[in-house]
């Protein structure tokens, strides 16, 4: 049988367990294992458990587990919530100043948590109902928020990130540098476009009335608040950048940053701290399963010498390697609709960057368009993950069709943001060049 007629096979087992309902992780795991026993015999099971095994071994996936509780704890004990309200305070007076706050409050979250579920959900419960209730349009509310939650995938720490470059076998540091300035462009972006929109059309986005506008002391004891928690940030981001810590140190630090701060300003109770470690490990368990049942389908796949197959079809794209590049990117794009990110990124990455890496091109500047792609795909409906969360803190009374139409300006943003970075590779490359 030829290495062609297998590779389809392979992957139209892969979907046909998907169509039947079952979970990304195990239809990997259940198809590596099936092949395995057809192609080489029940024997050599022990070379896939082994492979299991060493997949959690990575040492850079040892970042993940803490920054994810680093986030987790300034969740669960409020002090996130903090911040979005001196946001609130110190912006809520421009016209759209508590949409362009929501971006920024997402911005930070993303610098704290590096989850775009955190974000979009932590963000979201104190925005919306803030918005609405000062008479915002529903739809530039419901889009700011659901952008501004997926910062998290750009900004550091990001934990997809992580992962990233556990898979492509760069640098954490150096796809930390390259993500941090698209990240603030495309920030940059969603807070221009509110800002326009507010001028041309200033009821979609009204200010706070002159009389309920908070006081200066008010604004200053907001500020006095979150002091502590940016020291986090600037002690994550400042170790990494400054050559002082390598990421799975400065994820140690800030962990342990975030216990501190929590105990200082005396949140850090039992329950806020049995809910932050309870979710991360049931995060983690998620990744954990989904690393194992990847690395296993991944190397049956390479050892059928499929990668050889896809090589010699790049030959055959029109427009060489930006044609093949391209053609990558409407596949994330396509997938990401309906496939969860890490499961995403785990089954294509291992495909896609030794191909990228053959064609010549820098895989850390394609992962920094690989973050920004996943970003469009999570957002883009009927089957987008951020279009849920939205939809579980968005009231009844506004519909889906609403949340759609409300996220579609800023998959647009997302869309120049992608094509800039890959039209002009420095915006992603300069910093790690001057700082690696």
């Amino acid at each position: 049988m030829s290495i062609g007629l297998i590779t389809l096979l392979l992957f139209a087992c892969l979907f046909t367990l998907l169509l039947l309902g079952l979970q990304v992780s195990f239809a990997l795991l259940v198809t590596g294992i099936i092949f395995t026993i057809v192609l080489w015999g029940p024997s050599h099971l022990f070379v896939l458990a082994s492979s299991m095994q060493g997949a959690l071994s990575t040492e850079v996936y040892i970042a993940i587990p803490l920054f994810i509780l680093m986030g987790n704890i300034l969740a669960h004990t409020g002090i996130a919530d903090e911040l979005f309200h001196a946001l609130y305070l110190w912006t809520g007076r421009l016209k759209g100043g508590l949409a362009m706050g929501t971006v920024a409050a997402g911005t930070i979250l993303a610098a704290m948590c590096g989850s775009s579920e955190a974000g979009t959900l932590t963000v979201g419960l104190m925005a919306l109902p803030a918005m609405l209730k000062r008479g915002y349009d529903p739809r530039i509310a419901i889009g700011s928020i659901a952008s501004g939650g997926l910062l998290g995938f750009l900004i550091p720490p990001s934990i997809i990130a992580i992962v990233y470059a556990g898979i492509s076998g760069v640098s954490i540091g150096k796809i930390y540098f390259a993500s941090l300035i698209p990240g603030v462009l495309l920030a940059s972006l969603y807070i221009l476009y509110i800002g326009i929109r507010s001028w041309l059309n200033p009821e979609l986005c009204p200010s706070i009335p002159e009389e309920e506008a908070p006081k200066w002391n008010e604004k200053l004891a907001a500020l006095g608040k979150i002091i502590l928690p940016l020291l986090i940030i600037v002690i994550v981001m400042g170790g990494i950048y400054g050559g002082i810590t390598t990421p799975t140190e400065a994820s140690g630090m800030g962990a342990a940053s975030a216990f501190i701060v929590a105990i200082l300003k005396r949140r850090l109770t039992f329950k806020a701290a049995y809910g932050a470690i309870i979710e991360t490990f049931k995060l983690l368990g998620m990744i954990g399963w989904i690393i194992m049942c990847v690395t296993v389908f991944s190397n049956v796949y390479n050892a059928l010498g499929a990668p050889t197959i896809i090589n010699e079809m790049i030959s055959y794209f029109p427009t060489g390697g930006f044609g093949v590049i391209i053609f990558m990117q409407l596949s994330i794009f396509l997938l990401g609709t309906f496939m969860d990110d890490f499961a995403l990124l785990f089954l294509t990455m291992p495909i896609f960057v030794p191909i990228i890496i053959f064609l010549g091109f820098d895989p850390v500047w394609f992962g920094v368009m690989i973050l920004i792609n996943m970003q469009c795909a999570l957002l883009t409906p009927p089957y987008g993950f951020n279009l849920f969360y939205m939809r579980a803190i968005t009231p009844p009374e506004i519909d889906t069709m609403t949340i759609y139409r409300g996220v579609l300006p800023f998959i647009g943003l997302q869309v120049v943001c992608l094509i800039l970075v890959m039209l002009f590779p420095q915006i992603a490359l300069w910093l790690p060049s001057i700082l690696t």
